[in-house]
């Protein structure tokens, strides 16, 4: 007989709980404010629009897409903005341009591309929004205070700027996880928030992109060593002080242990340390993990769902390589119950490689496929079905309490 676990909301950096009870009166909210919004005035579809890729790297369960589908030409654009790069380790920069080169694919074979250029975003969309007569810009919603900042100084920037076109909109969207069509009040305790049992919105399928017809300069996807030499002639200042604040002295010495750097001037491999791992097998050709590290689930979007498949079926047989290492790295980042998920999959939730409920909604359907097309009111039938419940719930949990406490 299986085992059942029963759903329970799992802490990402603040507890659902924490989070609700720092509430003091119920959150007013509509639909709209967690699926699209104009910050400046109505979205007109008559002029180009760019479609700013930050940590939504997918073109999949994307609203931003959709609504910028409508406009006669879309310019996807990703910005290596040193306040965005600055956040990320180097094992997050490998990661990122594994997800940039799949997403350039998958653009492609929509019959767009992916324009590639560094720099302040503020400065680069203001020049781009000249050169392709933009007349909106959508980017996802940020919650992230520096990352607020830095969308706050783009809507200035563009605030002095005009088009042919009049001058270009803001549109901010989010994923809506939840679907709030039938509330009109968040809860102010976590425990009255779970007893809405309210319904998850199903993933959505990107549209056709408008070809564009323009004649751009995309850019080249830089290597990792671009990237860093990058960092170092101008994020090196900031970066070094925003580490020190943010890397404890137990990852400090947990990252000297299990490092594997790579020599970007020889592209030779330097083994500093041995990882303590208990068995030594060999990387599969198709692994899932796909840095020099080699300890977090990254690549494209087919990539994460495999890994995300290996994961869920974690207690079923497999003769499959790369799935047995998935299996492998679970048993090592399972330092307490449902650790793992976040463990391996946390930086691709980060950079948006998949999203949320698109995660949600494969969990959902191996729980019925293990449970004849049913699901239990007493808890899910796996562990692994229910850290990734959990989590994903969690995070979007946190995600809401920040949006409206903006």
């Amino acid at each position: 007989m299986a085992l059942l676990f029963r759903p329970r909301i799992l802490p990402v950096s603040l507890s659902p709980g924490q989070a609700f009870s720092a509430l003091k009166a119920p959150l007013r909210f509509s639909a709209s404010a967690v699926s699209m919004r104009v910050e400046s005035g109505a979205a007109a579809n008559r002029g180009a629009a760019i479609l700013w890729y930050k940590h939504d790297l997918r073109i999949e369960d994307h609203p931003g897409i959709i609504a910028a589908s409508q406009h006669r030409s879309v310019v996807p654009l990703y910005v290596f903005d040193c306040r965005i790069l600055s956040r990320f380790s180097d094992e997050m920069l490998e990661l990122l341009l594994f997800a940039l080169e799949d997403l350039r694919k998958l653009l492609k074979e929509k019959g767009s591309n992916l324009m590639i250029r560094f720099g302040r975003a503020e400065n680069v969309i203001g020049e781009l929004v000249k050169e392709a007569q933009a007349s909106s810009i959508f980017v996802e919603e940020e919650v992230e205070y520096e990352l607020c900042i830095m969308l706050d100084i783009v809507k200035e920037s563009l605030s002095t700027l005009s088009s042919k076109e009049g001058e270009p909109k803001i549109v901010t969207w989010s994923t809506p996880f939840y679907d709030f069509k039938s509330v009109k009040d968040l809860p102010a305790s976590f425990d009255d928030f779970r007893k809405l049992n309210l319904p998850v919105t199903s993933p959505v399928m990107p549209p056709d992109i408008p070809g564009n017809v323009m004649n751009l300069s995309w850019g080249a996807l830089p290597t990792l060593a671009d990237v860093k030499e990058y960092m170092d002639d101008f994020c090196n200042t900031k970066k070094e002080w925003t580490l020190i604040k943010k890397t404890s002295a137990e990852n400090l010495l947990q990252r000297k242990k299990l490092r594997r750097t790579l020599d970007l001037r020889t592209g030779n491999l330097i083994e500093n340390y041995e990882q303590d791992y208990g068995s030594k097998r060999k990387k599969s050709e198709k692994s899932v993990f796909v840095t020099s590290q080699g300890s977090l689930v990254g690549g494209g979007s087919s990539c994460v769902l495999n890994a995300l498949a290996a994961y869920l079926r974690y207690l079923e047989g497999t003769a499959r390589d790369e799935w047995q290492e998935v299996h492998e790295k679970l048993r090592l980042a399972e330092k307490r119950e449902g650790a793992s998920f976040h463990a391996l999959f946390g930086s691709v939730l980060l950079l948006g490689i998949i999203s949320r409920r698109r995660v949600y909604f494969e969990a959902i359907k191996y729980e019925k496929e293990r449970n004849g097309g049913f699901l239990s009111p007493f808890g899910y039938s796996t562990a692994t079905v229910a850290a990734t419940i959990n989590t994903v719930s969690s995070m979007e949990v946190l995600l809401l309490y920040n949006l409206f406490q903006r």
